[in-house]
């Protein structure tokens, strides 16, 4: 039986819920090389209650830190509007100065893993995330247009750098099979340890929804599907009607059965809450979102011939060795030029490049 804490909070007084959560769970971090993950989506303010709260990673930090372990790194990997702006990304959510010395960009260093052949063979993965003894998921109270609820287990997907979320997005081709591409992304290396930011949660069609609620307090528990659970059963919905869930039972990753998990605290579902509709389509027949996707999918750096003085700091940066320098036909001097099929689209080079001569098209 998995144990879920559901704990009163204010972004004020959450140290104390995160010191219960430690103290409930006891994770085990004394010399062991941990990792926390925010949510961060994209460049937006705190009040938005689109990204984890800075508050509470302050707070998990602190607690981290006193444990003792062998190494602490915060990252991310942004969604479809941050890449190639992760430390900007941060830097907007405040979630920047709450890592402190502890933030790195995840998306510079991918690793290639098998993947479900049924969409893609292979997917790169930030090597953070692999290295990491201990990953530590601070996924936002939300809904999504596509799985309903965004919580423990889809806060996994960012640990893929660059457009092969896109790629995924498009290459599931349905929400039922999104639902499925979730659970897959998060089997490649399960997180741990959730602390769920549910002191401001979002409603409506997310995972960026305008309408926000005042939810008051943070969930916390050791196993994402009965998690996403209590999650779900707040927000008024049968966590069976969840295909993600399903899959992940299937899949041994847990029970989503309320009989099955243990409440300390108390579950209450919130009156009125505001969903998308539980076909998942919000996303699938939203135009824009699609075109969105497309386009990210599509998206490449590219040189600004005038500006690049051919140093070629952008290829040695490159993770994936997608760039290479060559004398430019036009006699421009010695340029980058991208090899489309190898790049991931992290945009890496884009933050390294001190000339701010690459950019996106």
């Amino acid at each position: 039986m998995s144990g879920v804490l559901i704990h009163p909070a204010t972004y004020g007084n959450i140290a104390s819920a995160v010191d219960r959560a430690f103290s409930l769970f006891s994770p085990d971090l004394a010399g062991k090389n941990v990792l926390i993950k925010p949510n961060v989506l994209r460049s937006a303010a705190p009040a938005d209650g689109i990204t984890t709260h800075p508050a509470l990673l302050s707070a998990v930090v602190a607690k981290v830190r006193q444990a003792g372990p062998a190494s602490l790194v915060v990252g991310d990997n942004p969604g479809l509007r941050g890449y190639g702006a992760n430390r900007q990304c941060f830097a907007a959510t405040g979630l920047l100065d709450a890592a402190g010395e502890y933030y790195k960009n995840i998306g510079h260093d991918p690793v290639q893993r098998p993947f479900n052949p049924a969409y893609m063979e292979q997917v790169s993965v930030s090597r953070e995330v692999l290295d990491a003894d201990v990953v530590i998921s601070l996924p936002k109270f939300k809904t999504h247009g596509l799985t309903i609820v965004t919580g423990a287990v889809k806060n996994s997907y960012g640990i893929l750098p660059g457009a092969v979320k896109a790629r995924l997005h498009k290459a599931a081709g349905s929400p039922e099979r999104f639902h499925e591409v979730v659970v897959d992304v998060f089997m490649l290396r399960p997180a741990d340890f959730f602390i769920v930011d549910a002191v401001v949660g979002m409603e409506g069609n997310g995972p960026a929804s305008p309408d926000l609620r005042d939810i008051g307090c943070v969930i916390a528990g050791d196993n994402a599907v009965a998690v996403d659970s209590v999650m779900a059963q707040m927000m008024g919905i049968d966590p069976g009607a969840l295909r993600f869930l399903r899959y992940a039972k299937e899949a041994g990753l847990g029970d989503f059965d309320p009989g099955s998990i243990r409440i300390e605290g108390r579950l209450e579902t919130i009156p009125d809450f505001k969903l998308p509709p539980l076909t998942g389509d919000a996303i699938a027949r939203d135009d824009s979102a699609q075109a969105l996707i497309v386009r990210r999918m599509e998206v490449r750096p590219k040189v600004d011939a005038e500006a690049c003085t051919g140093c070629g700091t952008c290829a040695e940066q490159c993770p994936v060795e997608a760039l290479s320098m060559e004398e430019s036909a036009k006699g421009a001097g010695t340029l980058p030029i991208v090899d489309e099929k190898t790049c991931i689209a992290c945009f890496c080079c884009q933050e390294v490049c001190p000339e701010m001569a690459i950019r996106l098209e």
